[in-house]
């Protein structure tokens, strides 16, 4: 064990002194803060400075009204088609809407004219408006009232609430749950990525310039390959920590600077009782989201992200390793780097289809508790509450699996990391795995 710590110690603290380390740690949270900020500055200074636009209508039908907006203004007249198009080409108008007479059963012929492309929501705004104004009038011609049928129409909010054997009752959200799945599991899918292929360079480079025989000679190869993996999964996760601490701490610079505030300052100004009270009557959308929050145990979330995060890293860190062993250049891996691609893409593509959209499936229980697709899956459910048989079965085989992918790492390891010169395909890593 003492040998594996050496080769630990040395992998993170060859890695975490390097300059490329600590600008990729330092200077990547600078981005996603910076990148904020200009999006800020922008949405601010445009909400300043933006004039209001003001479209021409013609409606030969003489029945439709849209409502102007803090952007859009609409002035109504009876100008020939040529006209409306001579008001926008000189810059009086934004933009003209013509409105011929039209069948209210089949609409068509309805034109905007405008010297740019309208954006995609102002289109679908205007279409909902005049959408709206069509039904009116033809519920109103079939002799129906529509203001009768406005007063009927009811909001319905349905409150999901889950309950646990206890009979606890838990406010929960289906967004909300599936915004921290899709984070979590997306997290996991570039880590495992990211440095499984660094530990793969990193054999490669140790094998190609012949320093691994001279490692060899003092430790098992087995020894050397957990010291890499475990080493470099430590500088995987500092970087990771260090990420959430300074775009945290920038993030609450930059959104304090626009006089903003940060989600959980939000939510703790919010948590308070004279605001509990005040929202429950004015807001109760923003209550309900609290709600759920409170009701997420973020605790187990963390641990649960933790385990996972580490356990996926290493299952796949053997195999990145067991690669880089048996070639001689990154280019002769990527024959063997599709057994690895395909369980991931398969968990990462099982993530958006089924997981995230029902977590309670007999696909997404599979994808969550087979190893080589759980480190992803299981974090798409574990927002919406894990049963605890399907957790602890779910670790059980991770750590199998684990277990086993070291195994046959290990066997493929010894044997290629002294390999030069030779051409190495399946068959001949088959064979170093059964070679006693």
């Amino acid at each position: 064990m003492g040998k594996v710590w050496l080769v630990i110690k040395r992998e993170y603290l060859s890695r975490v002194q390097k300059k490329s380390f600590l600008l990729a740690t330092l200077l990547t949270p600078l981005i996603f803060p910076a990148i904020m900020g200009i999006f800020l500055w922008i949405a601010l200074d445009e909400s300043e400075s933006s004039a209001l636009r003001i479209i021409e209508v013609v409606d030969e039908n003489n029945m439709f009204f849209i409502e102007s907006s803090d952007q859009y203004a609409f002035s109504y007249s009876n100008n020939e088609i040529e006209e409306g198009k001579e008001l926008v080409k000189s810059g009086e108008r934004y933009g003209f809407l013509y409105i011929p007479e039209i069948d209210l059963t089949s609409p068509k012929g309805i034109v905007f004219y405008g010297d740019k492309n309208p954006s995609m929501s102002f289109v679908s705004y205007l279409e909902s408006s005049l959408k709206r104004r069509i039904e009116e009038q033809r519920l109103f011609e079939s002799g129906i009232d529509p203001e009768v049928i406005s007063a009927y129409r009811t909001p319905v909010n349905i409150q999901a609430i889950t309950l646990d054997n206890s009979g606890q009752e838990k406010v929960t959200d289906a967004t909300v749950n599936y915004a921290i799945g899709f984070l979590t599991g997306i997290l996991i899918y570039i880590f495992i990525f990211v440095y499984g292929n660094q530990i793969m360079h990193g054999v490669i480079e140790e094998k190609s310039s012949r320093i691994v025989e001279i490692l060899v000679s003092s430790l098992k190869p087995f020894q050397l390959m957990m010291g890499k993996i475990i080493g470099i999964g430590a500088v995987g996760l500092t970087q990771f920590l260090i990420w959430i601490v300074l775009i945290s701490a920038v993030s609450f610079v930059v959104v304090g600077y626009f006089g903003m505030q940060m989600p959980h300052q939000q939510a703790m100004e919010l948590s308070s009782p004279e605001m509990i009270s005040a929202m429950n009557s004015t807001n109760p959308d923003i209550l309900g989201i609290l709600e759920v929050l409170q009701g997420i145990d973020f605790i187990k979330l963390a641990l649960t992200f933790v385990f996972y995060f580490l356990g996926g890293y290493l299952l796949y860190g053997a195999f990145f390793a067991a690669i880089g062993a048996a070639v001689d250049a990154p280019s002769e891996a990527q024959q063997f780097m599709l057994p690895i691609t395909i369980p991931l893409l398969i968990a990462y593509m099982g993530l958006f289809v089924f997981v995230l959209n029902d977590p309670n499936s007999n696909v997404s229980f599979w994808l969550s508790i087979v190893p080589f697709t759980s480190p992803i899956a299981m974090m798409g459910r574990a927002s919406y509450g894990i049963p605890l048989f399907d957790l602890a079965l779910s670790m059980s085989l991770l750590i199998l699996g684990f277990l086993f992918s070291t195994w046959v790492a290990g066997k493929i390891y010894r044997i290629g990391i002294l390999v030069h010169g030779s051409k190495v395909n399946y068959r001949t890593l088959w064979k170093w795995i059964k070679t006693e």
